[in-house]
C-alpha cells in the first residue's frame, strides 16, 4: 500500500511567497484605493476654492470698477498694485487700445514650486475666464490653481511616503508571521516523504500552532492506519498461505489415506478373504472326519468354522466401508444406492430413503468431490442410524454443472451439546476435507428435532463455496 505525495516543481512558487504575494495584492489594492479617494477629495477641494475665490474677487473688481470708473484707469491700476493678488486669481487689466495696464504679481506661497503636469492634470478643474467691461478698458480675471494642487501634492507626498513605510512594514510583518505559521510544513513534508518511502513507523513530533497540531496528528493517525492496515494483511497472508499448506498437505493425507484404504481392502480381499475361507473349509472338514469318533473336537472345529464365517461376514462389511467398489467403477449414484441398500439388511426397523437429481451421468463427476460427498453421507448415516435413535432419515444428493448437494435428515433426538468436540462423530475431519476442496459443511438441529447434515462441494476448479449462502 503507497501513494505518492506531490512534489514541488522548481519553478512554483512557495506557499509562504504566494500568500506573502496575496497579502501584497491586498494592500496595494487598499492603498490604490485610498490614494483614489485622496485624489478625489483633491480634486473637489481644489474646484471649491478656485470657484469660491473666482466668485469673491469677481464681485470685488466688478463694484472696485464701479468706484473708479469716474477717477480713469490710472486710480484703478493704483489699487489693483495695492491689491496684489485676490487669492487663486491672475488679474489683467487692459486699455481700450490693448496696453496692459496691470498683471498680478507672481504667487509668494511656495514660490518657485509646482505640483507635476500629470498630478495637476488630475486634480485641476476647468479653468474659469471672466471679463468686466467698464469705462477705459477691461478687468481679466482667470483663475489660477496651481497654489492648491501643489497643496494637495505635498499631501499626497506624505501620504504616499506613510502609506509605503506602513506597507513595507506590514508586509514584512506579514511574511515574518506567515513564515512562522508554515514553519511546521517542511516537517510534514519530510514525514509524508518517509510515508511514501515505505517508513509507516515514522512519526511527527508535535508542532506549533492549533492547525499544524491537527495536520500532524492527522497524519500520525494516517500512518498508524497504514502500519496497522499493512501487519493486518500480513497476518492474513500468512493465515491464508498457512491454510492453503494446510489444506494441500490435507488433501495429499486424504488422497493417501484413500490409496491406503483401497490397498487394505484389496489385502483384505484377497488374502485375508481367501485365508479365512481356507480356515472354515478345514474346520467344516475336520468336523465332517471327526463324526461321532470325537464329538468334543467335532464340536470345536464347527466353533472354529462358524467363527470364521462370522469373520468373514464382517470383513465383506468392512470392505465397502474402506473402499466401496461402486464409487469408482459405478460412480456416486450407484455407491449412494448400495449404501442404502446395505443399511437397510442391517437397519431393518429404520425408514431409510434416498433422492438422487442430476447423478445419471455420476460417473462424469471429479473423483475427489464425489468421494468426499460419500465419506460425509456414510457417517452422517452411521450417525443416525447408531446415536439418533429416530425412525426415518433421508439422504438427497443434487448435481448440476458447478455443484453438488448433500443433505442427511433424520427425525431423532437431535445433536448432543458435545458434539463439535475432538474425535466426536468423525464430523470435524469431514467438516476440514470438504473445505480443502473449496466446500462446506453444516451440520444443525432440525426446527421439528432431528438433525441436519448438509455439504456443498465446487465442482468447477477454483469455485469456492466456502461461503456461500445456503440453499433454498
Amino acid at each position: 500500500m503507497s501513494f505518492a505525495v506531490p512534489r514541488p516543481r522548481s519553478q512554483s512558487l512557495s506557499l509562504r511567497l504566494q500568500i506573502h504575494l496575496i497579502v501584497a495584492a491586498l494592500m496595494g489594492l487598499f492603498v490604490v484605493a485610498v490614494i483614489a479617494l485622496q485624489l478625489d477629495a483633491t480634486r473637489r477641494s481644489v474646484r471649491e476654492e478656485i470657484t469660491a475665490g473666482n466668485r469673491v474677487a469677481a464681485q470685488l473688481l466688478q463694484r472696485v470698477s464701479w468706484v473708479y470708473a469716474s477717477a480713469g484707469p490710472q486710480a484703478l491700476v493704483q489699487f489693483l498694485e495695492q491689491l496684489g493678488r485676490v487669492r487663486a486669481n491672475d488679474i489683467h487689466f487692459e486699455s481700450d487700445d490693448g496696453q496692459v495696464l496691470f498683471t498680478s504679481p507672481p504667487a509668494t506661497y511656495k514660490q518657485g514650486r509646482y505640483a507635476p503636469d500629470w498630478y495637476s492634470a488630475l486634480v485641476s478643474p476647468a479653468l474659469e475666464r471672466q471679463v468686466i467691461q467698464m469705462s477705459g478698458g477691461r478687468l481679466t480675471l482667470q483663475t489660477e490653481p496651481s497654489r492648491s494642487v501643489l497643496d494637495g501634492w505635498d499631501d499626497f507626498v506624505v501620504l504616499a511616503g506613510t502609506g509605503a513605510a506602513v506597507l513595507l512594514l506590514l508586509n514584512l510583518a506579514v511574511f515574518w508571521g506567515v513564515g512562522r505559521a508554515l514553519k511546521p510544513l517542511p516537517t510534514i513534508v519530510q514525514g509524508l516523504a518517509r510515508l511514501q518511502q515505505g517508513d509507516y513507523a515514522a512519526r511527527l513530533p508535535a508542532l506549533p500552532g492549533r492547525e499544524a497540531g491537527v495536520i500532524g496528528q492527522a497524519v500520525n493517525q494516517l500512518a498508524e492506519a497504514i502500519e496497522a492496515e499493512i501487519e493486518a494483511r500480513m497476518r492474513a497472508f500468512e493465515a491464508e498461505r498457512t491454510l492453503l499448506e494446510s489444506r494441500e498437505f490435507a488433501r495429499r493425507l486424504e488422497a493417501h489415506t484413500e490409496t491406503e484404504r483401497r490397498a487394505i481392502a484389496r489385502e483384505l480381499h484377497d488374502e485375508f478373504a481367501q485365508s479365512v475361507t481356507a480356515i472354515r473349509s478345514l474346520a467344516r472338514t475336520v468336523t465332517a472326519r471327526l463324526g461321532e469318533r470325537d464329538p468334543t473336537s467335532a464340536q470345536a472345529s464347527g466353533l472354529i468354522a462358524d467363527e470364521a464365517a462370522r469373520l468373514y461376514e464382517a470383513m465383506h462389511g468392512l470392505i465397502p466401508r474402506l473402499a466401496p467398489p461402486a464409487l469408482d467403477d459405478l460412480g456416486l449414484a450407484d455407491a449412494l444406492t448400495e449404501l442404502m441398500d446395505a443399511s437397510r439388511s442391517r437397519y431393518g426397523d429404520m425408514a431409510l430413503e434416498l433422492s438422487l437429481v442430476g447423478l445419471e451421468q455420476s460417473q462424469s463427476l471429479p473423483v475427489e468431490p464425489a468421494r468426499a460427498a460419500y465419506r460425509v453421507a456414510q457417517e452422517a448415516l452411521t450417525n443416525a442410524l447408531r446415536h439418533s435413535g429416530g425412525t426415518r432419515v433421508q439422504v438427497r444428493a443434487e448435481a448440476d454443472p458447478t455443484s453438488l448437494q448433500l443433505s442427511v435428515e433424520d427425525d431423532g433426538q437431535g445433536l448432543p451439546d458435545d458434539w463439535a468436540r475432538r474425535g466426536h462423530y468423525g464430523l470435524r475431519g469431514l467438516r476440514e476435507r470438504v473445505a480443502t476442496l473449496g466446500g462446506r459443511l453444516s451440520v444443525q438441529r432440525r426446527t421439528e428435532g432431528g438433525t441436519r447434515v448438509q455439504a456443498w462441494l465446487p465442482l468447477q476448479h477454483g469455485h469456492d463455496m466456502s461461503t456461500p449462502g445456503e440453499p433454498t
